[in-house]
């Protein structure tokens, strides 16, 4: 019963960790940027809240088989498969949380100062270096609130990681799939058990969320 819960707290925070990576310039592009096209890309990047989780998940399943341009890849660069392993839910956790990193993000960085950005270029700042003295040190409340969301909503992840993971004990089994196979062999005691303990860490996860959005 504890592994799963390990298991999900450890996608969870290397979730956490990594999208910033992605959904930080996204963000940047999203809330600066003028070019043709990008109202596609923010459907795009929106795309995994409103898809069916199944759907998505069908959908990485293709990408990451062996065959999928992803996975074959992969397994060409690491002679390791993507589908099936931790590896592969954590990318499928990146893309399925992607948006809920971006939006908050997005949200900060249109709230700055725009004399800011103007007094970086007066400077001769480049839009790398503002992007990282300026911007980034200015939004640090939303982008804790991206995190925070991001691993809340990590620790709770089923169909995706499910479709791309299935069930394997120690590598892909998280909280909510051993939720899920516990409720269906009758074990409730050991469903309630796995509930509660995520239930203190989801109702903190909205407290800080909530306590950030009282400072701004």
């Amino acid at each position: 019963m504890l592994e799963p819960l390990v298991l999900s707290a450890k996608l969870a925070l290397i979730t956490t960790l990594l999208i910033p990576l992605a959904a930080a310039p996204l963000a940047y592009v999203l809330a600066f940027r003028r070019f043709p096209g990008k109202s596609l890309l923010d459907a795009l990047v929106s795309l995994p809240m409103v898809l069916p989780p199944t759907v998505l998940g069908f959908a990485l399943l293709l990408a990451m088989r062996p065959q999928g341009a992803l996975g074959g890849t992969w397994e060409s660069l690491t002679g390791q498969r993507l589908v099936f392993s931790f590896t592969g839910i954590v990318l499928a956790s990146l893309v399925y949380n992607l948006p809920f990193a971006v939006q908050p993000l997005r949200t900060a960085f249109e709230k700055l100062d725009p004399r800011l950005l103007e007094a970086s270029a007066v400077l001769g700042l480049s839009p790398l270096r503002t992007f990282f003295r300026v911007v980034l040190p200015c939004s640090l409340p939303g982008l804790a609130a991206a995190s925070v969301l991001v691993f809340a909503h990590s620790l709770g992840e089923f169909g995706v990681i499910l479709m791309v993971g299935g069930s394997i004990p120690g590598s892909t089994k998280v909280a909510a799939i051993a939720i899920y196979e516990a409720v269906e062999a009758m074990r409730y005691n050991d469903a309630l058990m796995i509930c509660l303990a995520l239930v203190p860490v989801s109702f903190a996860a909205l407290v800080a969320i909530n306590s950030m959005n009282g400072r701004r």
